[in-house]
């Protein structure tokens, strides 16, 4: 009897254990997490971040900038959760980098997860991969469910080495394996990539330094609550 008993505290006491540690949730997410608690991406004095001097501003908690000119991460990330709200104005194109390895030749080195303004007519017939949830260049959001100018939206972007989710506005838009990207000039589906895109995704380093595109194409763009968890 007493050998049971010892075996059910020895079985109670790993069941605790285990439910107390920090596991990985089930991916994609399917709703944007509480990320209040979550480590800030860049310090109030953007001592931890690399970016051109009388470029990029922080007021009341919204980052800004006024050239397209980006605002990087010094630190590399691999695999990571990165929550955030944007809000665009009229006819902004602008997008999220990750994995970037080379801050000097950035847009054939990284993977950019598109930001725009879809309901401007430039952008709203452009391709499909260069549309607000697209994979840049390489694939299209499943929907388009950015609000318009001046609303605040909300990206969830989860990298797990090869494998990228977006979620947007309470959406999954996007899903990609970069492995199978491994053509630079043609998509699996088909489709032509832009020839500034001169390295296949499938080649490219899955941890490198998140930045943030500036005032691109003549629009500027907003973040703020800006946070990181980083996967273990």
């Amino acid at each position: 009897m007493k050998t049971q008993t010892h075996f059910l505290f020895f079985l109670t006491g790993l069941s605790f254990f285990l439910n107390s540690c920090d596991s990985r949730p089930d991916y994609p997410l399917t709703e944007h997490p509480n990320s209040e608690s979550w480590q800030a991406l860049f310090d109030d004095n953007l001592s931890n971040a690399i970016y051109p001097e009388g470029v990029w501003s922080l007021e009341n908690g919204t980052f800004t900038a006024t050239e397209d000119q980006f605002l990087w991460t010094e630190k590399d990330y691999d695999n990571f959760i990165l929550d955030l709200e944007f809000k665009n104005a009229d006819g902004t194109n602008s997008g999220v980098v990750v994995y970037c390895s080379n801050l000097d030749d950035w847009i054939p080195n990284s993977i950019e997860v598109q930001i725009a303004d879809d309901h401007n007519e430039k952008w709203a017939n452009s391709p499909k991969s260069w549309q607000c949830g697209a994979i840049f260049g390489r694939k299209p959001a499943t929907k388009s469910v950015v609000k318009k100018p001046g609303e605040w939206n909300r990206y969830t972007i989860t990298c797990l080495d090869n494998m990228i989710y977006v979620l947007l506005n309470g959406q999954q838009v996007n899903e990609i394996d970069l492995k199978l990207f491994t053509d630079a000039k043609v998509n699996p589906d088909g489709s032509k990539a832009p020839s500034w895109l001169s390295k296949p995704p499938a080649s490219l380093p899955t941890k490198g330094k998140i930045g943030f595109q500036g005032k691109h194409a003549g629009a500027p763009v907003y973040f703020r609550n800006i946070r990181i968890r980083e996967i273990k």
